[in-house]
């Protein structure tokens, strides 16, 4: 059957439109914007009514546009997010002053690349991300908030020129596609600047491919450690950014640097800034599946920590939540994705965990169960107890009844995993 004949088989709601997109191209990640740049000409996608901000990295690219987000809305802009993936169902890929975009819109941009794109094969994640970015252009608001998907310089977003280009973290992960250095990540990263931009840079210890790079367009970036720094006190946390500092900030409930990210992002765009605004934003700032604790008859954590640096931070979040809560054994459940380091993602947390449930993902990606635990077993010493099951959600059943009331369960190792456990908790 031709592709054009394809095309124009009917699709009404948006079940029907997704999976569509799932069939149309060869392999689910296709890295390059000749393609999307292409079908985006024909559809007149333009964001120049709009400030736009491209946030970029391994880890705490949603947790610092969710600060973003809510800093801007309390100013009385009008914000959309761009994010992927998903958590619960597609429409939160897109929202309009926090409001989940509904399913109409979605299958009416659909309808229209679809007549658009002619022969030209998109992915499913190029082809959403055009519908985003048309409905973004009829409802104009006065920010736009893009989180880019994989590396930066060949990802779907940066098609758009970003107004502030943001980089949180730099660590390996999806080396097949972005390189298996952090200076190679960090070029493609860098991609996301632009010539003369404002650019912001929250790792603290950057590659010089990334600084190399603003230095060869000219960009104006903004680095952690040189231009704006973060400390300790004894009263919360102190941020400083060229002669305004900022103390007494109180504990966060996303990673304190992407905060500290955020907030200079804010001075860049010359919002006035003070301790006690800040610390509101903080208060209200939570983002679903990132150290997401649920209190019930017992504890469970859920964060989609996924490669090495995330679950470094997990780790530390852990210990503290341990000593606070005095929890007495911790359970963990966790499903993976074959393409992440497996090994290197488990072993900072085997101290901390006292019984493993491992279960496979149904998605094809999926490391199995078997390979999780035969990775766990061969690379620690540490003699715990290991469980393996068909799926997470199975591994979750049996580990919640063996649970007493003062331990912690902790789900991570992928979106899809804290996506699958957050459906049976909510």
């Amino acid at each position: 059957m031709s592709q054009s004949h394809i095309s124009h088989s009917p699709r009404n709601n948006l079940a029907q439109w997704l999976n569509y997109l799932e069939s149309i191209h060869a392999t689910e990640i296709d890295l390059g914007l000749n393609r999307i740049t292409l079908v985006a000409q024909r559809l007149s996608i333009d964001f120049s009514f709009a400030k736009v901000i491209t946030v970029a990295g391994t880890n705490g690219k949603g947790t610092t546009c969710a600060f973003l987000e809510n800093a801007l809305l309390a100013e009385n802009k009008s914000v959309a997010v761009y994010s992927s993936p998903h958590i619960e169902q597609f429409n939160e890929r897109l929202r309009i002053n926090k409001v989940d975009i509904a399913d109409q819109p979605l299958i009416d941009a659909f309808n229209l690349i679809e007549k658009a794109r002619g022969d030209t094969s998109l992915t499913y994640y190029e082809y959403t991300t055009l519908a985003c970015f048309i409905i973004l252009t009829a409802i104009r608001p006065d920010f736009i908030i893009l989180e880019v998907g994989l590396g930066g310089r060949l990802d779907a977003t940066n098609m758009m020129d970003a107004d502030i280009a943001v980089i949180t973290t730099i660590d390996l992960d999806h080396q097949a596609f972005l390189g298996d250095s952090r200076e190679l990540i960090g070029f493609e990263k860098a991609g996301i600047m632009r010539a003369h931009r404002l650019a912001i840079l929250g790792d603290t210890t950057p590659p010089q491919s990334i600084l190399k790079h603003a230095e060869a367009i000219k960009a104006q970036l903004k680095v952690r450690g040189i231009d704006f720094s973060v400390k300790t006190t004894n009263n919360g946390w102190q941020w400083s950014f060229d002669k305004l500092t900022l103390n007494n900030l109180a504990k966060t409930n996303i990673p304190q640097d992407n905060v500290a990210t955020a907030l200079s992002v804010l001075q860049l765009l010359n919002f006035e800034l003070n301790s006690a605004k800040v610390n509101q934003l903080i208060k209200i700032t939570k983002v679903p599946g990132r150290t997401e604790l649920f209190k019930g008859e017992y504890d469970v954590l859920l964060d989609v920590a996924h490669n090495p640096q995330a679950a470094r931070y997990l780790e530390k979040y852990l210990i503290d939540l341990i000593k606070t809560n005095k929890y007495q054994r911790i359970y963990a459940v966790v499903g993976m994705l074959a393409d992440k380091d497996v090994v290197n993602t488990l072993l900072p947390m085997v101290e901390l965990i006292d019984e493993w449930y491992i279960g496979s993902l149904s998605v094809p990606r999926a490391a199995t169960g078997e390979f999780i635990v035969q990775q766990l077993k061969e690379n620690s010493s540490e003699s715990k107890i290991v469980n393996c099951f068909d799926n997470v959600s199975q591994a979750f059943k049996i580990a919640s009844k063996n649970i007493n009331k003062n331990d912690l369960i902790v789900v991570f190792g992928s979106f899809f995993t804290v996506a699958e456990i957050r459906r049976v908790l909510l």
